[in-house]
């Protein structure tokens, strides 16, 4: 693990921000003028979707994605320009928050200004042209990372966004690119800037699969952690996708948690979320509103850093289209205060230096963290069918930090609302781990 890591990375929270569609002129001005609201909801990073100019061959849809970059060192026009995204790292940094940026490294557009200059970067057919090894990626195509001059290119590009203010980088596909690649890049970034976040997008499990089978580059989350500080859990993504759907994958998604834990360097952080840019909107996946409030609560609650995805705030269902213009429908952020208490117990003193452990799956989630004299313990009505449960807790009255609303605890069983509760507790308590059909 790399020493300049920051401190309580698995306390963090990350809203993700896709600058199009964030708000009515799509622009840095619109994000700027929201940041106030998202330092009250509890953020700590903005992470901002590729900023860079997009490619205009082969593009998909009207405007193309924004991981179809032309030119790693500019910004889209349609945002702004360098200056006034400076100004918007510097405005961030006045009101506590930190910027991430996306870095898309695999591949770049098809007019990229890199084929003309270096083609011999790119991943080539047996004819020479240039193409991508993700066949429904079509838009793009890949780099190679034999030329140690494309090595300097794209970390000098990393040291100039350092320098303009970024403060961490999620890396697009991280998996697929050459981890000493990013060693080395994590380590002349931080003789520029100490202590900036590197957040791997780490890949499904039959991804990587799929292109060793293939013959082509993939890192297990394992090897990913050499280099990063977080990483995707996009292993258990499929196992937790069925869980939302299906009660019966529940005690198996809780095993894999813990397995997770057993299987990777004891310094792995995992990235939770319940939704992003890539995935459904957990308001649409859930059966129910209280079921997917339940989830986005155990999220938040468990281990490891916690995303946000910019609308989540708001309710919404639809997840915005990476292609064309599809606004956010903000309404009256009715989820935010909710949010807000997530993201303040993420940094109680409890969580930052406490013990997470994972207590039952059945008849609803609960955990808890424990700490020297004190812990917090939840339960989590992800089912939507549960009332009442028992519990570790001794006998008494103890107040929801999520409602304010008091909960007894009589004869080792609580009632449990229809979405969530987390309860503070004195001193420690009895339990066994939930181990699962795993271990």
């Amino acid at each position: 693990m790399a020493t300049d890591t920051p401190t309580n990375s698995r306390n963090l929270i990350i809203y993700e921000i896709y600058v199009r569609n964030h708000g009515q002129n799509g622009n840095f001005a619109d994000v700027a003028a929201d940041l106030p609201r998202l330092r009250e909801l509890g953020v700590d990073y903005i992470w901002f979707m590729p900023i860079h100019p997009i490619g205009a061959v082969q593009r998909k849809g009207s405007l193309g994605s924004p991981y179809s970059i032309r030119d790693y060192r500019e910004v889209n026009p349609e945002y702004g320009s360098k200056e006034e995204f400076r100004q918007l790292c510097q405005y961030a940094h006045a009101l506590g928050l930190k910027v991430m940026i996306d870095v898309v490294y695999n591949h770049t557009a098809h007019d990229s200004h890199l084929i003309e200059q270096h083609p011999e970067w790119y991943h080539q057919d047996e004819n020479g042209r240039p193409i991508t090894t993700v066949p429904e990626w079509w838009d793009v195509i890949d780099l190679v990372y034999d030329d140690r001059a494309l090595w300097d290119y794209q970390i000098e590009s990393l040291k100039q966004w350092v320098e303009l203010g970024v403060d961490g980088f999620r890396c697009d596909v991280a998996s697929i690119v050459p981890l000493a690649f990013w060693q080395q890049a994590r380590a002349a970034v931080a003789e520029v800037k100490p202590n900036v976040l590197w957040l791997a997008e780490s890949v499904h499990s039959r991804f990587i699969f799929d292109r060793r089978r293939n013959g082509l580059s993939g890192h297990s989350d394992g090897e990913i952690h050499q280099a990063f500080d977080l990483s995707y859990d996009y292993d258990l993504w499929p196992v937790w996708e069925k869980a939302v759907r299906d009660a019966t994958a529940v005690p198996l998604y809780l095993s894999l948690l813990t397995y997770q834990k057993a299987i990777y360097p004891a310094h792995t952080v995992k990235m939770r979320c319940v939704e992003n840019h890539d995935q459904p909107r957990i308001m649409k996946a859930a059966p129910s509103r209280s079921q997917a409030i339940a989830w986005t609560a155990f999220q938040a609650f468990n281990e490891g850093a916690f995303l946000i995805y910019a609308g989540q705030e708001s309710e919404n269902s639809h997840t915005p289209d990476l292609f064309d213009i599809d606004k956010i429908k903000w309404g009256d952020y009715s989820l935010q205060p909710f949010l807000t208490r997530l993201c303040q117990l993420k940094k109680d003193p409890i969580q930052q230096s406490g013990q997470f452990t994972i207590l039952t799956a059945e008849p609803a989630i609960s955990a808890h963290w424990q700490a020297d004299t004190a812990g917090l313990f939840g339960a989590f009505n992800v089912n939507g069918v549960v009332d009442v449960m028992p519990t570790p807790l001794p006998d008494g009255e103890y107040q929801d930090l999520l409602s304010d609303s008091l909960v007894t605890v009589r004869d080792g069983e609580m009632a449990v609302p229809e979405t969530a509760v987390i309860l503070r507790y004195d001193g420690t308590l009895e339990t066994t781990p939930f181990y699962g059909p795993l271990l």
